[in-house]
């Protein structure tokens, strides 16, 4: 199964294993399955952390590749096709970072692996 982490996603598997589901920490852990990360969570996470609203243990710019290999996280980049979804989803979710996320998952068939309600009321795969 191919995931997609959102951003609590990857920052409890980070820091706080203890805060993921059980069907999260078993899709994780299933030897079938591939993870990825977008570049969407790496700038949601380096602007909460400029704001001083994400404490980490070292920079971003540090955190975020270190975590990735230990978890063995490949990186998913933003590309103009992942945000043509944009214009024909519901305004459900006013949060841009995770339209985004949706818009990926959909145009890469990939199961974002979340506890957001909203996300799963998108026409997209969740898991949680």
């Amino acid at each position: 199964m191919n995931l997609l982490l959102d951003t609590c996603t990857f920052l409890w598997l980070s820091l706080q294993p203890d805060r993921l589901g059980s069907k999260c920490r078993d899709a994780i852990q299933s030897p079938g399955s591939t993870l990825f990360l977008s570049s969407v969570v790496s700038w949601e996470i380096g602007l909460k952390h400029s704001l001083g609203k994400l404490d980490l243990p070292v920079p971003p710019r540090q955190f975020i590749p270190e975590a990735r290999v230990d978890h063995d996280i490949l990186p998913l980049g933003l590309t103009e096709e992942h945000t043509f979804p944009l214009a024909d989803l519901p305004s459900l979710h006013k949060d841009p970072f995770d339209r985004l996320l949706v818009c990926q998952a959909l145009e890469e068939s990939l199961t974002i692996l979340t506890p957001d309600p909203l996300i799963e009321r998108y026409p997209v795969r969740t898991l949680w």
